[in-house]
């Protein structure tokens, strides 16, 4: 039971105090599930003010949290939350009430699910639509080892416009394993209006009774004429769907209920705890109706149902608004792009269903007819760009560099072979902050850099992006790709357009003569803060912005290896990027056989947990300070006491 030293009894959540794990929630009468469930949506309206995050997707789950965990025996029988962000009442439940206000801080609690957090998590998710295909296979594996526990996916309606979902699906329901797919409708509309009579079909379809009968049903068909027996399944299939919506699932091999009110909780008990008790084969998808921000006014009537959030005013909802600074990267894309397309009619842009968080959601209201929203579907998004390629249009894919990493089979055999000039734009690239290791933009330049005829840059700045942009609109003989962090730029005056860069050509910002810093991307102003530094200590030093990783700048480079002792290339990218490419030019070209010293600096070869961005910059060893220390290393100097991090 929970601590009273935590939660006083005298709270304003009584009932949620007594409750430290799903056990203790499952010893309390069912009468009690309704207050449980108000008293949870306040504390996770409650925690997430303090810390941020994603709140309306969680708020929209709460009944449905409870009643799961209350019927089932977690974590014996698997839950699992595709995506995740919708788990903090997942998390308050399950034995992590006492950390839930350190969510997405350093050394506190993720904000999706992780496994190495909790028994309760068993599988770890922060990109869409993996939930059914993992639990399939945690359903296949209990069946191989003889076990009997339940295996339930809680997938979102979102989720479920990626083609992964319906491979998972098409596969489970040639199988006869006991599987449970709960889908979480709360946008597309996709169900009938509910309510009682809806509630008493859902009860009765999932009933053990009905479906013996339709067992039994069955097999008097089969034993008609081949043609009386067809007729009599598809009539039966076809009037549960014309009643329920459910045909789809029905034809992709799946029992289906519903749709039900997912914020009633006496609709819910009745119908999982039919399933629960089924000892029928094969999967089940049980169709719940919900509304993202459900029971919080302030979200419940905002346009994006407050999907995430800074902190914010419990009383009113209004969010902290931080101090102005420059216009992030990812507006400085919106501009840039909104400018080449005023004057180029073939530009169109696609997002896999991150119109705001790309900005293209701008784009969108400039030019409607010119800009697309695939859903989460990044392998379609991205062929569907090269389809648009192929008949003269101008297509910017911009997806996160994470979300990329969907669709590489097909960036390399849609796009690179076929050597179309699709524009990959990818915002979020690097260290990510409080979204954690499953955002990190960090291997896009290794895995797009070994492609053939492939156009990667990175931009240093603001201006540097608005330049990529109008970079990228102009190359129409090849692919490229241009990436750009997370947050805001650094305050440089923005030009209406951008100008077309020369490709493969960087620029030296600062002249030296003995240590040479070679930047990729924004770790330039780091780079200029080392600089300084070590000119304080006497050593002269050249910043240059390299620009591109391919092809890089082979004259650049060969004159930063002949001019100077020490060579430094600085990235936000994994272990085979930028400094690859370098060091495999300066091999072939014998510069590395006449002294000179040479150092990458890359992300470090694990996955960095969540925490404010400059602390995992830090924990990276990628700021001005590790620069120097790199820079004195290879000189043979250690670093002076006062100038140590």
């Amino acid at each position: 039971m929970a601590d009273d030293t935590l939660y006083p009894r005298n709270s304003n959540t009584p009932l949620l105090d007594g409750i430290d794990v799903p056990a203790d929630l499952r010893k309390l009468p069912e009468s009690d599930l309704r207050a449980i469930a108000d008293e949870l949506r306040q504390e996770v309206i409650n925690a997430v003010s303090v810390t941020g995050g994603h709140l309306g997707a969680g708020l929209g789950v709460v009944e449905l949290t409870v009643t799961l965990h209350y019927v089932f025996d977690t974590p014996r029988d698997r839950l699992i939350w595709d995506v995740g962000h919708q788990a903090y009442p997942h998390k308050v439940l399950t034995g992590r009430r006492d950390r839930i206000r350190t969510l997405r801080q350093g050394g506190g609690l993720s904000g999706f699910t992780k496994r190495s957090e909790s028994e309760y998590d068993p599988f770890g998710a922060a990109h869409s639509s993996t939930s059914i295909s993992s639990a399939l296979g945690m359903a296949v594996a209990r069946d191989l080892q003889g076990g009997n526990n339940n295996v339930i996916a809680v997938i979102g309606d979102g989720a479920m416009s990626a083609g992964m979902a319906y491979e998972a699906m098409n596969n489970a329901g040639s199988m006869d394993s006991r599987l449970i797919v709960i889908l979480n409708d709360n946008d597309m509309s996709i169900a009938p209006p509910v309510g009682a009579m809806s509630a008493y079909l859902s009860r009765l379809l999932s009933s053990k009774e009905f479906r013996s009968f339709r067992t039994f049903g069955r097999r008097v068909a089969g034993l008609l004429p081949r043609g009386l027996s067809k007729a009599a399944a598809r009539a039966e299939e076809y009037a549960r769907g014309m009643v329920t919506g459910g045909t789809l699932f029905e034809e992709l091999g799946f029992y289906y209920v519903g749709p039900i009110d997912g914020h009633n909780i006496d609709h819910l008990l009745p119908v999982l705890k039919n399933i629960r008790d089924s000892d029928a084969r094969g999967p089940v998808l049980v169709h719940v109706v919900t509304q993202k921000g459900h029971g919080y006014g302030p979200a419940e009537q905002a346009a994006d149902k407050y999907h995430g959030v800074v902190k914010f005013d419990v009383a009113t909802g209004t969010q902290v608004k931080g101090k102005p600074g420059a216009p992030s990267y990812t507006n400085v894309f919106a501009k840039a792009l909104i400018a080449e397309a005023e004057a180029d009619d073939k530009i169109v842009a696609i997002t896999a269903a991150m119109p705001s968080g790309t900005g293209l959601d701008k784009f969108a209201e400039r030019f409607p007819k010119r800009c697309f929203d695939v859903g989460i579907a990044e392998q379609h998004g991205v062929t569907f760009a090269a389809g648009l390629a192929c008949e003269g249009m101008k297509p910017f894919a911009t997806i996160y560099s994470t979300f990329l990493q969907r669709a590489y089979d097909q960036v390399v055999h849609d796009v690179a072979i076929q050597q179309l000039p699709v524009r990959f734009a990818m915002d979020r690239a690097g260290l990510v902050g409080a979204d954690g290791q499953t955002h990190a933009g960090s291997f896009d330049v290794a895995y797009l850099g070994c492609l053939p005829g492939f156009v990667i840059m990175a931009a240093a700045d603001e201006t540097e992006l608005m330049h990529m942009v109008a970079t990228a609109a102009a190359i129409d003989d090849r692919p490229s790709a241009l990436r750009y962090p997370r947050g805001e730029g650094i305050g440089l005056p923005l030009p209406a357009k951008g100008d077309v860069l020369p490709i493969g050509k960087g620029r030296v910002v600062k002249e030296g003569t003995k240590i040479a810093l070679l930047s990729f991307g924004a770790r330039l102003q780091e780079c200029l803060k080392a600089a300084q530094e070590l000119e304080g200590m006497g050593l002269s030093t050249t910043v240059a912005d390299a620009r591109f990783a391919k092809p890089i700048d082979t004259d650049l480079v060969d004159r930063l290896a002949r001019e100077h002792e020490v060579l430094i290339t600085i990235e936000e990218g994994s272990v085979g990027g930028f400094a690859t490419h370098v060091l495999h030019h300066l091999a072939h070209a014998g510069a590395l056989e006449n002294g000179l010293k040479i150092r990458p600096m890359v992300l470090p070869d694990k996955f960095l947990d969540h925490d404010a961005p400059a602390k995992q910059y830090d924990t990276a060893k990628l700021n001005a300070a590790h620069i120097v220390q790199m820079a004195l290393g290879a000189l043979g100097r250690e670093m002076p006491v006062s100038a140590r991090a």
